[in-house]
């Protein structure tokens, strides 16, 4: 059987290879994300915050000091090796937009993570998916001292269509990262016409 050399060991060549974007507003965990599920050491494109940053991006996390500036990578192998999951961590600032519809190109999904602290900085990323037609699951990140709302208040404040997955996740934690991921790929893979868009 062909393969190829991973960190992980070989990748059999039945493996079928899924690209997934990971969106968010400014600092709701999507680097952390991409890291804890990563089985390779993962590429990030940090820079030090700035204060004519915070003038452009009008957002500051206190416990910030660095962001994305191009897109985060990692990859996770899901099952016996038959999934190969390569995931795009793309950056949170609006002005960012253009180059995250490039990144889009290709995908076939997408991960949008909330902090339910900011729940409006999360709807241009939606935006951007629906507008890609692409299927995603939208993952709220829970942070220490976050509001905690009900699932159909959720919903409704992000206008999520019922078909949309929504799922609670500690992105500091594997168990919990894999199963938005888990959610995703399942979508993905679910038969076209099962799908509303």
């Amino acid at each position: 059987m062909a393969s190829s050399v991973s960190d992980r060991g070989y990748l059999p060549a039945r493996a079928r290879s899924v690209k997934v974007v990971v969106l968010g507003a400014f600092g709701v965990g999507k680097t952390t994300y991409v890291a804890t599920l990563s089985e390779m050491r993962p590429l990030h494109t940090e820079e030090r915050l700035t204060r004519a940053g915070e003038l452009v991006d009008y957002v500051a996390v206190d416990t910030k000091s660095t962001t994305t500036v191009a897109m985060d990578f990692g990859r996770r192998t899901l099952g016996d090796g038959d999934i190969v999951v390569y995931l795009f961590g793309a950056p949170g600032q609006p002005r960012f937009a253009a180059m995250i519809r490039s990144l889009l190109t290709g995908a076939l999904g997408g991960l949008v993570l909330v902090d339910t602290r900011y729940i409006d900085r999360s709807y241009e990323s939606i935006d951007l998916l629906e507008e890609a037609e692409l299927p995603y699951v939208v993952a709220v990140n829970t942070f220490p001292g976050a509001p905690e709302y009900p699932e159909d208040a959720l919903r409704d404040a992000l206008t999520l269509p019922g078909d949309r997955p929504l799922v609670f996740i500690d992105a500091r934690t594997m168990h919990s990262a894999k199963r938005a991921l888990v959610a995703l790929v399942t979508d993905i893979l679910r038969p076209a016409g099962s799908r509303a868009r």
